[in-house]
């Protein structure tokens, strides 16, 4: 199965101090990758390397066995809300319009077809008729659907996404999820930083488990188990197996 991300010997530091060290993984193509680990394992951290945005003490990193650099165009990454600015004055369809610079000069002027095609990534996510919006009035889960209508636009091979399902309603990530699923079935590869262990067996095939190292990367049934979760989680993972119990008797529960 070809390769769409390989990660050889990454080691990444912060402020002096090693976020991630010595990963080594590799993640097939058209797969919907979920990343798992506490709070400070280095999953967002991880995200920056693979698209240059922190620079990396040591290792090697590949698309499809091609730099970032060669790649860039075909790799849409979402952060965090928190990290983007949400007050800046710009329209919904201008930030989506803005995943179609990769094809063109910041200053090319935006045809009709532009348009048209950003609309259309809009209402893949149900939200078309916030075009004309201000970004600042959205709600977060609106927010949400915005950058990712703007991935949608770039109509990238892989897809980054930093905690998508981060502060919203079930409906609008059940809506994301199977957005990701089609994708995935078009080819796509797609990583998701996610924390809701609940349903990690329902949104994923593949998953990556991080605590500063790489505890285990590879198919829901090799990486997603007992064991990877307690070296992961240590002395809480015990907790979070029976929360997670209790979260999916709830969701079953609302389904």
């Amino acid at each position: 199965m070809q390769s769409a991300l390989k990660i050889e010997q990454l080691t990444v530091y912060y402020d002096k101090e090693p976020v991630l060290w010595d990963i080594n993984l590799n993640i097939p193509k058209g797969s919907l990758v979920g990343i798992l680990g506490p709070n400070g394992a280095g999953k967002s951290t991880l995200f920056k390397a693979l698209v240059n945005l922190l620079k990396p003490l040591s290792g090697k990193i590949t698309f499809f066995g091609k730099s970032f650099n060669q790649m860039r165009k075909r790799i849409a990454y979402v952060p965090q809300r928190s990290e983007v600015d949400w007050d800046f004055p710009v329209c919904v369809i201008d930030v989506v319009l803005m995943g179609a610079y990769r094809e063109k000069s910041l200053f090319h002027r935006v045809r009709a077809a532009d348009r048209q095609r950003a609309l259309s990534c809009l209402k893949q996510l149900g939200i078309d008729h916030l075009a004309g919006s201000q970004i600042s009035e959205l709600s977060g889960g609106q927010q949400q659907r915005v950058f990712l209508a703007r991935s949608l636009m770039q109509d990238a091979d892989i897809y980054l996404l930093d905690e998508p399902f981060a502060a919203i309603d079930l409906s609008t990530e059940k809506l994301i999820i199977e957005l990701l699923k089609k994708l995935q079935r078009e080819g796509k590869t797609i990583l998701i930083i996610h924390h809701d262990l609940s349903n990690v067996s329902d949104y994923f095939d593949w998953v990556m488990i991080l605590n500063r190292a790489l505890i285990s990367c590879g198919t829901l049934k090799e990486a997603f188990t007992k064991k990877t979760l307690a070296r992961a989680y240590g002395k809480h993972a015990s907790l979070l197996e029976e929360a997670t119990k209790i979260s999916q008797q709830q969701t079953h529960g609302m389904r």
